[in-house]
């Protein structure tokens, strides 16, 4: 019965140092850290926000829904941590001498909720008592400091996604964008955006990976998504550097390359399958048909193209291929609006465990 209850202890004591790891990897670690139990809380609740999608008519219905997901994800961890913080302290007050398992957890729920209705006399079971209800306290606290730091980073995210719409349309499209930019600003003013994005792009790493709940966070409109704006960016720049003749703008690349480093850390963390070397012949998402028609579309509106088409489609390949994979993956996994050269070839993403790393 010793070895018994020793065991119980222990076991007790290992349930309530993974819950407060699994708070301190989500809440409290500045890096991508992928959790088990916070994993399998977010699957647990899509899971059932899969099946009243069923019957969503729409995606406006769709859109409606999802934009309660990633709330109430979060807001369900905290039960889940108090559920198994309470049922390792359960064993624990059990190993110690409680006379039944329903009187362990009465003084384990008392302590955790800080109630006070059952106390013990004995200074290990007080002293257990004690610091159960530190780690309650510190669980809610850590929730309610999580909240404004996800939220100032949602912000940021999504001023630049609004302001994107000025510029490129809505949905997000690279095409209307160089075409506005050639109408009213002139195409040398790119550079501007570049510098601007490249910023955004490195946020968002920063921000989507540690706080890896952003990533679904949907935007106000159903008609935006962050995941579509990075399309659009990424496919503007990749066409100003290798179809619209005009002087080379080294920033456009810098823009490039820190968007498919963003995309590529945050699939990293969902697990997303890619080459992480590609190569130039490599197929992408974006055929040749599709290519010539956005060059068609430049031309008739006078925007200066290079004059080897050839030439200019091996180059946005070689450019595409960095980002198309991971870009149309999380726009599926997003359930992204439908956007040009992005989420309108999305398949359904089928969830990746991501607790396992590529």
């Amino acid at each position: 019965m010793i070895f018994l209850r020793s065991l119980v202890f222990l076991c007790g004591i290992l349930i309530v140092a993974l819950t407060v790891l699994s708070a301190v990897r989500t809440f409290v670690l500045p890096r991508s850290a992928p959790d088990p139990l916070t994993r399998s809380v977010f699957l647990f609740v899509r899971a059932l926000f899969d099946l009243r999608l069923r019957w969503a008519k729409n995606y406006r219905d769709k859109d409606r829904l999802m934009a309660f997901y990633a709330p109430i994800s979060i807001l369900a961890l905290l039960p889940a941590w108090l559920a198994l913080v309470a049922l390792g302290y359960i064993g624990m007050y059990w190993a110690l001498g409680a006379s039944s398992w329903l009187e362990a957890y009465k003084i384990s729920g008392s302590s955790l909720l800080t109630l006070g209705v059952v106390t013990t006399t004995s200074f290990p079971m007080t002293f257990l008592e004690f610091t159960e209800a530190t780690i309650g306290l510190l669980l809610v606290a850590l929730l309610i400091a999580y909240l404004p730091t996800m939220y100032a980073a949602f912000q940021r995210r999504e001023a630049a996604v609004t302001m994107l719409e000025v510029r490129a349309g809505s949905p997000p499209s690279a095409i209307e964008m160089i075409l506005r930019y050639h109408r009213l600003h002139g195409l040398e003013s790119l550079g501007e955006q570049w510098r601007t994005w490249e910023a955004w792009f490195v946020d968002v790493q920063e921000s989507h990976t540690s706080l890896a709940a952003l990533v679904f966070f949907r935007s106000p409109r159903p008609d935006h998504s962050w995941v579509t704006a990075a399309g659009a960016v990424l496919d503007a720049a990749a066409l100003t550097r290798s179809t619209v003749d005009i002087p080379t703008d080294v920033q456009a690349d810098l823009c490039i390359r820190a968007g498919y480093l963003a995309l590529r850390h945050i699939a990293d963390f969902f697990a997303v399958p890619y080459n992480a070397d590609p190569q130039k012949s490599d197929p992408i998402s974006v055929t040749r048909q599709e290519f010539e028609a956005a060059c068609e579309r430049l031309a008739v509106q006078d925007v200066p193209l290079k004059p080897d088409r050839q030439q200019s489609w091996e180059d946005f390949v070689g450019w595409r291929v960095n980002y198309d994979t991971v870009l149309i993956a999380l726009a599926g996994l997003t359930m992204a609006p439908a956007a040009p050269w992005s989420s309108d070839r999305a398949q359904a993403y089928q969830f990746k465990p991501f607790s396992r790393r590529r």
